[in-house]
């Protein structure tokens, strides 16, 4: 139940940054959804590969470069999905920055304090 809840709260974020962001079109709100549920795919099957074949890289620009590979997530699902569109690789790359940054604040876990 909270992966869905996560699928349909990352799909609505996706919905406003899509009327936000220049360069990045959604057609309606199930098409977020599915855009939300194939990056939760991508990112669990294809990003940890491109990390790794890309380790020496990210090694050098000391982790800058898994924001590209990030933006490349996002340009794959617009390849899959019909009625996603991304213009190139800065929309995507702002897109998915904002995304990350935006779902990490609404997902983030309370720790509880031992007193």
């Amino acid at each position: 139940m909270k992966f869905i809840i996560r699928i349909i709260i990352t799909g609505a974020v996706a919905m406003v940054l899509a009327k936000i962001i220049p360069g990045i079109t959604i057609d309606d709100f199930w098409t977020s959804i599915i855009v939300a549920f194939v990056l939760a795919i991508l990112n669990a099957l294809v990003k940890p590969l491109l990390i790794l074949f890309t380790l020496p890289i990210t090694i050098v620009t000391l982790g800058l470069f898994l924001f590209v590979i990030n933006a490349l997530i996002i340009l794959l699902a617009g390849k899959f999905v019909d009625g996603f569109e991304v213009a190139g690789f800065w929309s995507a790359l702002i897109f998915g920055l904002l995304l990350s940054f935006i779902t990490s604040l609404m997902f983030r876990e309370k720790k509880e304090s031992v007193d």
